[in-house]
């Protein structure tokens, strides 16, 4: 029976927690990351951590932070290939303006990019 109580779940929160001496702790373990998280994903969680820090903590104490940063950086950078290609061509930017003034391009690309990142900021990285 003794080995029975060395650990115990609670119901409300779904945690379990093991004896330590005369206290429990919550059995915490923190999942292995399966891939690198990218710059959206990493956005992501600084958003999270400064203002939203009841939900950061949520997903990092069920083990979903990682999963979630890493669909969040995966939307950011589908969204960002589709967005773009839409942009330039709806712009004008074309292979003919690259090889004619290539500056120019260059430019207009940067300015489609930057325009393309602020849409996705606003509705998946600080949503």
């Amino acid at each position: 029976m003794a080995d029975l109580m060395k650990h115990i779940t609670d119901k409300t929160n779904g945690l379990s927690y093991a004896l330590h001496g005369d206290y429990y702790y919550p059995d915490l373990t923190v999942p292995e990351e399966p891939k690198p998280i990218g710059k959206y994903g990493l956005m992501r969680k600084a958003y999270l951590e400064a203002h939203r820090p009841g939900l950061f903590n949520r997903l990092l104490l069920t083990g979903k932070l990682y999963e979630h940063l890493a669909e969040v950086d995966e939307q950011a950078n589908e969204q960002l290939e589709q967005m773009i290609p839409k942009m330039a061509l709806a712009e004008g930017v074309t292979e003919e303006l690259k090889a004619r003034d290539p500056i120019r391009w260059v430019g207009l690309m940067n300015n489609l990019k930057a325009c393309a990142e602020e849409s996705i900021l606003s509705d998946l990285i600080y949503d």
